[in-house]
C-alpha cells in the first residue's frame, strides 16, 4: 500500500510499503478522508509542542516511520479475530488516546484515566496511508447523516466535548473563548448546547470572527482592532466572564498567540471563575500563581476524551446541534496532496483556512 512516512522533521515521502498484518481486536480500514491536526502540523515542521521529544526520538531511531493521522474517516474492509462491534462496510472515526489495558487504573475499570496507553499517529501508525490498522476500542460507528469530511473532524470535536464537560457550565454562565480555530469553534457550539448564557469569542482574523458569529457566538471580537480583555469586561458588567476557554496559544511561527492568550484569559475571567486550558505550548512559561490565588481562580485542563465522548459527537453532528461543514474550507483530492494539507494547516491565516485542510484519499 502507499503510505506517507517521515524521514526527519520536514522530510515526508510517499512510499510503497507492505500491507500490515491484521492483529486480533483490530480492523483494516480504507482511509476515506484525513486531516493533520494543528499539533501534528507543528510537529511535522519541528516546532516544539505536545510530544515533541518523543517524536524526535522516534525520528532519530526509527525513521522512516509512519507518523500522525489520527483525525480521519475510514471504511472497514476486514475485521480481525475477536472484533464484535463492527463489520465490513462500516464507516468509522476514532479517538486518538487509548488505554494501555494493563495498568492498575485500567484493571480497576478506570481506563478512561489511563495515561500510559498509545496514541494513534504517535506510537501507533496513523492514517496518512491508503489503509489503516485500527484498534476496535478506538472506534465509533458513524451515522449516515454525517458525511466523510465531517467525520474526520469528530476526534477533535470529542476533545472539545471533554473540555466543555470539564468547565461544568451552569445555566446562564457567561463564556468567553479565545481563539476561533476548529477547537475554539467547537467549544463555542458545545458550550451553547450546554446551557451557556452570553458567549463572547475572540480571534485575530476577520474570517474566523465571521464564522464564529455564523455558528452562534453572541459577540465576536477581533483582537487586532479591540482590546479583548477590556471588551469582555465591558460585556460582562465589569466582572469578566464566568468561564474562559483558552484555545489560541501556541507557536507564533504558525500564527498562534504564543503565551499572550493565557494572560488575557486570566485577566478576562471574573474572580472565582474558571479558565479552561485547551492549547499546547511545547515549553514551560512563567505564570503569576499568586494572582490566581488572590482572585480564587480555577485553571483547569480537560480530561482525555473517551469513547463515550466520541460517540456523543456523532449525536451532536447528526442532529445538527453542532455544525462542522461550514468550517471545512480546504479539501484536497488524492493521497499525493498530504504535504499540501500540512502546509495549509500550518499556515491557516495565510490560506484563510478555518479547519485543518482535508485530503480525500481516493480519487
Amino acid at each position: 500500500m502507499k503510505a506517507w512516512r517521515f524521514y526527519g522533521f520536514g522530510d515526508l515521502r510517499l512510499d510503497d510499503i507492505p500491507m500490515p498484518a491484521l492483529p486480533a481486536r483490530h480492523v483494516r480500514a480504507e482511509v476515506l478522508v484525513v486531516q493533520p491536526s494543528v499539533t501534528e502540523a507543528q510537529l511535522a515542521a519541528g516546532i516544539r509542542t505536545l510530544a515533541f521529544d518523543k517524536i524526535q526520538r522516534r525520528l532519530e531511531t526509527e525513521a522512516p516511520v509512519q507518523l500522525f493521522g489520527h483525525e480521519f474517516c475510514a471504511r472497514i474492509v476486514e475485521v480481525g479475530a475477536g472484533v464484535t462491534r463492527f463489520r465490513v462496510g462500516d464507516r468509522v472515526a476514532a479517538r486518538a488516546k487509548l488505554p494501555c489495558e494493563s495498568c492498575p487504573l485500567c484493571e480497576s475499570g478506570r481506563g478512561h484515566l489511563c495515561r500510559k496507553g498509545p496514541i494513534i499517529g504517535f506510537q501507533l501508525p496513523g492514517c496518512f496511508a491508503e489503509f489503516g490498522i485500527l484498534p476496535e476500542i478506538a472506534l465509533t460507528l458513524l451515522d449516515e447523516r454525517i458525511n466523510d469530511n465531517e467525520a474526520a473532524c469528530l476526534q477533535s470535536l470529542s476533545d472539545s466535548v471533554a473540555a466543555v464537560e470539564t468547565a461544568q457550565i451552569q445555566i446562564g454562565d457567561s463564556v468567553a473563548i479565545l481563539g476561533q480555530g476548529s477547537m475554539g469553534l467547537e467549544c463555542m457550539q458545545i458550550a451553547r448546547n450546554s446551557g451557556a448564557g452570553r458567549i463572547i469569542t475572540v480571534d485575530v482574523r476577520d474570517e474566523a470572527c465571521a464564522m464564529s458569529r455564523e455558528l452562534g457566538a453572541d459577540v465576536a471580537i477581533n483582537a487586532r482592532s479591540q482590546d479583548p480583555v477590556e471588551a469582555i469586561r465591558e460585556l460582562t458588567g465589569g466582572n469578566g466572564a464566568d468561564i474562559v476557554f483558552e484555545c489560541a496559544g501556541g507557536s507564533p511561527r504558525q500564527g498562534l498567540a504564543g503565551v499572550t492568550s493565557v494572560s488575557q484569559a486570566v485577566d478576562a475571567v471574573r474572580s472565582g471563575g474558571k479558565v479552561i486550558g485547551v492549547s499546547w505550548f511545547g515549553a514551560p512559561f512563567e505564570m503569576d500563581i499568586d494572582l490566581l490565588r488572590e482572585r480564587s481562580l480555577r485553571y483547569l485542563f480537560p480530561d482525555i476524551s473517551t469513547l463515550e465522548h466520541l460517540q456523543h459527537t456523532v449525536n451532536l453532528v447528526a442532529s445538527g446541534r453542532v455544525r462542522l461543514q461550514p468550517t471545512i474550507t480546504h479539501i484536497l483530492e488524492g493521497i499525493e496532496q498530504v504535504p499540501q494539507a500540512f502546509e495549509i494547516t500550518a499556515n491557516k491565516g495565510k490560506y484563510k483556512a478555518i479547519n485543518p485542510a482535508q485530503v480525500r484519499m481516493a480519487r
